[in-house]
């Protein structure tokens, strides 16, 4: 089947079900190992887990710049492709490895250099902060696998191939797995190596990633007076999906901060959520993924209404699922901690915690899907302006205030944030059904041709 029935023709159903399970699949394999890897670092030591709470905004901004990148180069080709503009399109893919490289040698060389004083940052304990920057300069100064991966992963789905990407990141988990225990506690000729171990196990799985998709995610790099213009257009598209991932480091660093008041196990217990957060959170990760390239494409070839069935029935899929996930955080949320820790403090604040986590994940579908609609749609500022909205005015700022409150009060952040933050994206997405509506309506009788009606639309939109 070509990119144009699949994206242009399909019944929007049949695309999101034949898109979604092999990234499902793959995400639920990442969240696998993000609990496998959490489970055998808890068996070597509680600083450990701390350590990882710490690090992990840092990993988050690594993934945001890799995968937002990816999603810039996503988005331009599907954009192009459905134009009709296939060497074009093919010319963004071959930006992937330098970008991803370029990205690689900024985090090798801040990740060494900076380390120490982000780990003091977290913890005013000796041992997690040893924790922290041995494991987070290995993760740093190795992630070029992540970088390339993430690139050429994006490459290939702009083009419907969702399997190999999916297969990639069965591999990558896999490798990180098998060798998690093997060189945390030692076998044979291995030394037991602790956290670094693991990290080492992390880096080798990212590489392993990458080998994989590097045959045919691979393309001849453009020539280099095009490094400007190309590279300027792809960050352009995928500035609001680095935003909103990067905001998550900020803002997950900012309640690391605000709970740090408290005491290191009300750390742990927040790390401890965005572990399992990344297995209930596969539906909407999966969602997110699929719709940038058909809802891309459709807009590209000026079918709107395509795109409109595409929001609808990505969200109300999301709600669904992730109304299982609400279930679990309310009714298992004690042996979903003893998973990892046999700590009682820490097992008590998460407890609580996700009662009201839980309560969060429907709103959530929405708040966080429809960044990457607009996102999709070419309206960078609508889908940045609802990323800065959630993440810097609300949940920060709301997560002070009530930590103000007391510790049990602090959870009441997620559940109000995420609510705020669909009303704002509701707001937004009715404004474009009326633009839609009402260019749709001029275009049957002006001599525009669908991709002249999309640039109307676009231009009309972002000026209300």
């Amino acid at each position: 089947m070509t990119t144009q029935e699949l994206f242009g023709q399909q019944r929007i159903s049949r695309v999101l079900l034949r898109l979604a399970p092999p990234v499902m699949f793959s995400q639920l394999i990442q969240a696998l190992y993000n609990i496998v890897d959490s489970f055998f670092i808890g068996r070597s030591g509680e600083s450990g887990l701390t350590a990882l709470s710490i690090i992990y905004p840092v990993q988050l901004l690594m993934i945001a710049l890799a995968v937002g990148t990816g999603v810039g180069i996503n988005t331009a080709m599907a954009r192009k492709l459905g134009c009709g503009r296939n060497e074009e399109s093919q010319k963004f893919a071959g930006m992937a490895a330098p970008l991803a490289l370029i990205l690689w040698a900024i985090f090798a060389l801040a990740g060494f250099f900076f380390m120490p004083f982000y780990a003091k940052l977290g913890s005013s304990t000796a041992e997690v902060i040893n924790d922290v920057v041995v494991y987070g300069r290995i993760v740093c100064i190795f992630s070029f696998g992540l970088f390339l991966e993430s690139g050429w992963t994006k490459v290939l789905q702009s083009e419907g191939n969702m399997r190999l990407p999916m297969l990639a990141q069965i591999i990558g988990a896999g490798v990180n797995i098998l060798l998690d225990p093997v060189l945390i506690f030692g076998f044979g000729s291995f030394p037991a190596m602790g956290i670094k171990g693991a990290a080492y196990a992390t880096i080798i799985g990212q590489i392993a990633a990458a080998l994989v998709v590097m045959k045919k995610g691979f393309r001849h790099s453009p020539k280099f007076h095009f490094y400007l213009p190309y590279s300027a257009l792809i960050f352009k598209l995928g500035i609001p999906n680095i935003l909103m991932q990067s905001a998550y480091t900020f803002y997950i660093l900012g309640l690391n901060l605000i709970l740090k008041t408290f005491s290191d196990q009300a750390v742990t217990a927040l790390g401890l959520y965005y572990k399992w957060q990344t297995f209930f959170f596969i539906p909407l990760g999966s969602m997110q993924t699929c719709v940038v390239p058909v809802i891309s494409y459709n807009y590209g070839s000026g079918q709107l209404e395509r795109c409109r069935k595409t929001v609808m029935e990505s969200i109300l899929f999301g709600m669904g699922l992730m109304f299982l996930g609400t279930l679990c955080f309310e009714f298992i949320a004690e042996p979903m901690f003893r998973v990892f820790t046999k700590d009682e403090q820490v097992i008590k604040i998460g407890v609580w915690a996700f009662k009201f986590i839980g309560v969060s994940f429907i709103p959530m579908v929405t708040s966080l899907m429809f960044p990457v609609v607009f996102q999709a749609l070419g309206f960078a500022f609508k889908s940045s302006f609802l990323t800065v909205f959630r993440t810097v005015i609300l949940f920060v700022p709301l997560g002070y205030v009530f930590s103000r409150l007391g510790l049990q009060y602090f959870w009441l952040t997620f559940p109000i944030t995420e609510s705020l933050t669909t009303l704002a994206g509701l707001f937004f997405y009715k404004k474009w059904i009326y633009s839609a509506t009402a260019t749709a309506s001029i275009s049957t009788s002006a001599p525009f041709g669908k991709a002249e009606t999309s640039k109307q639309l676009r231009a009309g939109f972002e000026t209300k």
